[in-house]
């Protein structure tokens, strides 16, 4: 059986360092790429980018903006998604007040206050409370938009600003799927996860404990158990069609 390649999509302000334990774990059987999100200024240029660099086939696993550029590329190339893993995400374009925020956020962060933004507001808030003291995770966290700066910030918050909604699409994703949400999570709750599971039809819906938005670091190996598990089950999929 053909070793499907995984293709790993980051959620804002973080890059690779946000699946490190699962990539350390699954390169060793398979070819492994995470997709680079701080170039474009929409979430269709990110989808063409990821596109562009991933192999013809691929295991498409995507953390809350990379869920949603999941969707982009499932509408753009679906055929080439031969299984998907949606963790810790929505289906749902902003709200306006939540477009707000991110304008008020974007201000601060030209004002030179990334950090302050950043560790204050944004991750914090991120995690499982067993997580929140946690201050080796929390270092990582900041390594990584302090990695990507300001500039990144600001477009890819306009660029979630402007995002299409995507409940339409759930319908149109026929691949093995998983769903995986934190039951901390505040910033994308377990409820959104149902409404994705409900959406998708045959997809697998889990809920980790302790856990908040960040489940590849909170809680990393019991996400690398279910992805390998989903991957498998594509590969069957794809060996029998």
């Amino acid at each position: 059986m053909t070793s499907l390649p995984i293709v790993f999509a980051p959620g804002m302000m973080c890059d690779a360092d946000l699946f490190e334990e699962q990539v350390r774990k699954m390169r060793i059987e398979r070819s492994v790429h995470v997709a680079d999100f701080a170039k474009d200024e929409t979430v269709p240029a990110m989808a063409r980018r990821l596109l562009a660099t991933a192999p013809l086939r691929f295991f498409l696993a995507g953390l809350s903006m990379g869920g949603i550029v999941a969707f982009e590329v499932i509408r753009i190339a679906p055929e080439r998604v031969a299984g998907l893993a949606l963790l810790n995400t929505t289906p749902f374009a902003d709200s306006p007040a939540r477009s707000q925020t991110r304008l008020s956020q974007i201000s601060r962060v030209r004002e030179g206050m990334l950090k302050t933004v950043v560790m204050e507001e944004l991750k914090p808030n991120y995690l499982a409370e067993p997580h929140k003291r946690d201050q080796a995770l929390l270092d990582a966290i900041y390594a990584m938009a302090e990695r990507l700066g300001p500039e990144v910030f600001v477009q890819q918050s306009r660029a979630l600003m402007g995002r299409k909604d995507s409940t339409d699409t759930l319908a149109e994703i026929k691949c093995p799927t998983l769903i995986l949400a934190g039951e901390e999570d505040d910033v994308c709750p377990p409820e959104l996860h149902e409404i994705m599971h409900a959406g998708i039809k045959g997809s697998a819906l889990e809920v980790l404990p302790r856990c908040g938005h960040l489940s590849t670091m909170e809680s990393p190996q019991a996400v690398t158990t279910l992805l390998d598990r989903q991957i498998e089950q594509a590969e069957r999929m794809m060996a029998t069609s």
